[in-house]
């Protein structure tokens, strides 16, 4: 399969690109294109990584890296990368192209010298940590501003302490 993977900052997405990006997201969580579009307006930031998946001129792969902060016990605020979306269109699944995209996601996240938080079910836990990714536990973890009950994971750290993560910040 001929594939190709770009990771571009907000900064360097045409409109074409957002509009592909929105769909796929849409095919994902059916909230409407006009939704998908105001959300992404809100909340993407123009340093946020875009990792896109095509094959041939078709998006068929998407995520999206965060750059966000934290804080931990010190109280010192700093960096990290928030993995807040993968998307795989629904006719290219089960094909290990999750598994494709995950290895180029951890590549970009291992360039950029932070470590990467996600949050996920419990039935995408197995998956993350076969790719790499170690799972908290919740009394280490404190979002101070989004809900959060599932499971945190890191990825490029084995430094686990108390961490107090912003989402939107």
């Amino acid at each position: 399969m001929n594939y190709n993977l770009i990771s571009l900052n907000t900064q360097k997405l045409n409109k074409d690109k957002i509009k592909q990006i929105i769909k796929l997201k849409d095919s994902q969580w059916s909230f409407g294109l006009k939704s998908q579009l105001e959300w992404f307006k809100n909340n993407i930031k123009k340093n946020d990584i875009h990792n896109l998946l095509y094959i041939k001129s078709k998006l068929v792969g998407y995520t999206l890296l965060r750059r966000r902060s934290f804080n931990t016990n010190d109280q010192i605020k700093k960096k990290y990368i928030l993995f807040d979306t993968i998307a795989i269109h629904k006719a290219y699944r089960n094909k290990k192209l999750s598994n494709l995209l995950m290895m180029f996601n951890n590549t970009i996240i291992k360039e950029t010298g932070l470590f990467s938080f996600l949050i996920c079910k419990n039935n995408l836990v197995s998956f993350y940590k076969k790719n790499n990714w170690i799972k908290l536990n919740k009394k280490n973890i404190k979002v101070l501003d989004h809900p959060f009950s599932t499971n945190g994971m890191l990825f490029n750290t084995n430094k686990i302490q108390r961490y107090y993560f912003y989402i939107n910040k």
